[in-house]
């Protein structure tokens, strides 16, 4: 939750692939106090069966940036065992998952949220500021 001197991050996951959210991905967030600060891990969270993680670390006093890292292969390479004719794997002729992770870094100003949706699939990503 933001109060009047932190910003607050929520994020959720849909694999546009499957048209469903994507579950299980885990999520890490870490925060700096400036773009020329060094990044301080704060820990993270998984998304849930709707694709949201709903329990990332409060974000410290005095954070201007943030980033969330999103480990996508396990995902992928779980969807890919359950279909075994999945695009990723069809397509690509390689065994390998195209993106493994994806890194979001954003800005933020005290006292506001940050709502970072996920849009993704097993050859490109979009995201941005949500509500």
């Amino acid at each position: 939750m933001s109060t009047s001197t932190t910003a607050s991050v929520s994020t959720h996951i849909l694999d546009t692939s499957a048209g469903r959210p994507a579950g299980g991905v885990a999520v890490q967030l870490a925060a700096r106090p400036g773009r020329e600060a060094d990044w301080q891990a704060l820990g993270g969270s998984a998304t849930d069966a709707d694709g949201r993680c709903k329990d990332l670390p409060a974000l410290p006093e005095g954070t201007t940036h943030v980033r969330l890292d999103f480990e996508v292969e396990p995902y992928f390479l779980k969807q890919a065992d359950a279909q075994q004719d999945a695009p990723a794997n069809r397509d690509s002729g390689a065994t390998g998952v195209f993106f493994p992770e994806v890194a979001i870094t954003f800005a933020v100003n005290p006292g506001e949220h940050y709502h970072v949706p996920l849009l993704l699939n097993p050859f490109g990503y979009s995201v941005y500021r949500g509500s």
